[in-house]
């Protein structure tokens, strides 16, 4: 995607560890002092010759040549993954989920095996793997012996694969995985979060406590942002390759407008147990505080089991909060609202019977 989506994003699109979801040094020096190491590997990258590699010249170069974003990471100790094997035993019967992606998703791997249990419905836990403000292609790019999502759907063990992209669209490391996967089962479903954004696309300055002066009219303008820009890309990748597949296979999960819709209900008064915007964050960058993370785990319980959560009980993560049973109520409503009703979510409203009434 050539347009800048917000003011932050030039900043970090000289590496993969720059990305909107990346774990970044908010100080000018530190920005400098990489793309003075970026100049010294790749200096024709220096297109006006006057010795300092800018930001602008510097995502030219990664435009024209893709290829060279690893080998940035690389050199500048960034990418590091972690990952988990698969842990259910072989002829388990269940839905077999992988989770694959950066920080802003990972926490899912660890709450959505409660939540499925709790609603009944048997979690076989597929494996995970993290990178740290991480592209797919990333992930995708990984040595064999350390890429557990690709030795996962190499031995077919994979029903559902999450996948988690930053705002650098489209993400060939998406296909690519699509692609492997079907290759050992025509039935995979492919489920790609569109998460919410760092920073309230502000700069580095941005500190936490000014989500809590953001207005609804603001958060409108966010939602607009989005959904004219990095939303249209995603969803241009997943129409293709679906096109290509001949099926649908590939979906998106709308995380981000369920987060917005979230803070629509804060700024008005209307969250049980939440007084400001802030809370739902653990940090200034904006990873997720346990509301959120469960907001989050709702939106794919959704897509994955085509299922509404409303009803399901109080979970631990949440239950010492104050009102925490209509604020959990609050959560899946949210969540089953904005994923049942967003046609690339492949979730029918035909399906939207409360997991309670099971």
């Amino acid at each position: 995607m050539k347009k800048c989506l917000y003011v932050l994003l030039p900043t970090f699109l000289l590496v993969g560890g720059w990305s909107l979801f990346g774990e970044v040094n908010p100080r000018q020096a530190a920005i400098e002092k990489r793309l003075a190491q970026a100049l010294k590997l790749y200096p024709d990258s220096d297109t006006n010759k006057d010795g300092v590699l800018s930001i602008n010249e510097g995502m030219a170069y990664l435009e024209k040549h893709p290829e060279v974003r690893a080998k940035l990471q690389a050199a500048m100790g960034g990418g590091g993954s972690r990952s988990q094997p698969p842990s259910f035993i072989p002829g388990a019967k269940g839905i077999r989920v992988f989770v694959c992606g950066h920080s802003y998703m990972i926490f899912t791997a660890g709450m959505l095996p409660a939540i499925s249990k709790s609603a009944g419905i048997p979690y076989l836990d597929a494996g995970s793997q993290m990178i740290g403000g991480s592209q797919v292609v990333q992930h995708w790019n990984l040595p064999d012996d350390k890429n557990q999502a690709k030795m996962s759907l190499r031995e077919g063990l994979v029903d559902v694969l999450m996948l988690s992209p930053n705002l650098l669209m489209p993400d060939e490391g998406i296909n690519n995985y699509t692609k492997l996967g079907l290759e050992k089962n025509p039935e995979l479903r492919v489920l790609v979060q569109a998460s919410w954004v760092p920073r309230d696309g502000n700069n580095a300055d941005f500190v936490n406590s000014q989500r809590d002066r953001v207005t609804q009219e603001q958060l409108q303008q966010m939602r607009d942002s989005q959904n004219q820009n990095w939303m249209v890309a995603l969803e241009e990748q997943v129409a293709s390759l679906n096109e290509s597949i001949g099926k649908p296979t590939v979906f998106v999960v709308p995380v981000g407008e369920a987060v917005l819709r979230l803070r629509e209900r804060i700024a008005r008064g209307e969250a049980p147990g939440l007084k400001l915007q802030s809370e739902l964050f653990r940090d200034d960058h904006g990873h997720p505080a346990p509301t959120l993370a469960l907001l989050v785990s709702y939106c794919h319980f959704a897509a994955i089991h085509q299922l509404s959560p409303v009803g399901l009980p109080v979970p631990a993560s949440i239950r010492q909060m104050p009102e925490a049973k209509e604020l959990n109520g609050l959560l899946q409503q949210i969540a089953w609202d904005t994923v049942s009703t967003y046609s690339f979510s492949g979730v029918k409203l035909g399906g939207d019977s409360d997991v309670s009434l099971r």
